[in-house]
């Protein structure tokens, strides 16, 4: 913290592509520095989403549900990333996180290093993430009676739904199947086009997300070392997304997501974005969101896992 005019340059370099050592060597300072900064501005838009969440109590907009998937240090830790969009706003309304095994065909030598691996705790899978934040969902939104949930046809998402009882009482799912789809250029059938135009701020925001994070680009070697990092660094990104970055680029109006659903007048900037402190004892965090802030979810390959436990940091 002797140097807070990196904040606003790494959080720029952070969700612009960049990892952690190209940033070091844009602002000139410490790869270790750009790493600590990352977690501390990570934590900083965990607490602005729920601040922001405080104040939708009676937002009944539909949202839309789905997975993206990414590599936790080892294309043999996959792990899926739930997400939860505005389907008019296009506002990120959270983010969860879940392991699972390694699919597809493994060689012999590839399913030797998976065995040698140490087990890692799924965090409840699909089913459990979903719940997770479609129950975050509905709490914030206390003073809205029912909304809608548009996903795809995964079974996990049914039976987060019906396993609930917050759930079953006040979320409508609206399912459209992934349908079968052709070669690479076939023109989309009908059933095609009507589930990707509902999808679609959910999958552009995942296409934003492997476009504008370094660890979750396609064939890198950026791969984040820890599950609970790759979250901070998701939290952050939706701050950007949802208070920084216009709606759309290729509209001329300078709207964001967070002007939409009428939380501020104005697109802010990044030193907006830090100009106040936020501490988790003065608001809601949710008890899932509280294990990420105080870095709780543990990668079992690695050596050190460092917690966030400092006393004057609440």
């Amino acid at each position: 913290m002797k140097r807070p005019e990196l904040l606003a340059p790494i959080a720029a370099c952070l969700v612009n592509g960049a990892a952690h050592r190209q940033i070091a060597r844009i602002v000139g300072c410490a790869p270790s520095t750009v790493t600590r900064q990352s977690a501390r501005i990570g934590r900083h838009g965990l607490l602005l989403l729920v601040l922001a969440l405080e104040h939708l109590d009676q937002d009944d907009e539909d949202v839309v549900f789905d997975h993206a998937e990414s590599f936790e240090g080892s294309q043999h830790d996959p792990f899926a990333i739930a997400t939860l969009t505005g389907s008019r706003s296009w506002f990120w309304y959270g983010v969860d996180g879940s392991r699972h095994a390694r699919t597809g065909r493994r060689s012999t030598f590839q399913e030797a290093r998976r065995v040698l691996r140490p087990p890692r705790d799924a965090l409840g899978g699909y089913l459990e993430s979903a719940k997770r934040l479609l129950e975050t969902r509905v709490r914030f939104a206390a003073q809205t009676l029912t909304f809608r949930v548009i996903c795809d046809d995964k079974h996990d998402y049914r039976s987060a739904v019906h396993s609930s009882e917050l759930l079953r009482n006040k979320v409508r799912l609206v399912v459209y199947p992934n349908p079968v789809r052709g070669p690479k250029g076939a023109p989309r059938t009908g059933v095609a086009l009507e589930r990707d135009a509902a999808m679609f701020p959910n999958d552009l925001l995942h296409a934003l997300m492997r476009h504008g994070l370094a660890h979750h680009h396609r064939e890198t070697i950026a791969f984040h070392r820890r599950i609970n990092g790759a979250m901070e660094r998701y939290f952050l990104m939706a701050a950007w997304r949802n208070f920084v970055k216009k709606r759309s680029e290729r509209r001329p109006e300078k709207i964001t997501p967070a002007m939409l659903k009428r939380l501020t007048t104005t697109a802010w900037t990044w030193q907006r974005v830090f100009a106040r402190r936020l501490f988790p004892d003065r608001l809601p965090v949710p008890a899932s969101w509280q294990a990420i802030y105080r870095r709780d979810w543990i990668t079992p390959s690695l050596r050190s896992n460092t917690r966030h436990a400092l006393r004057l940091a609440y």
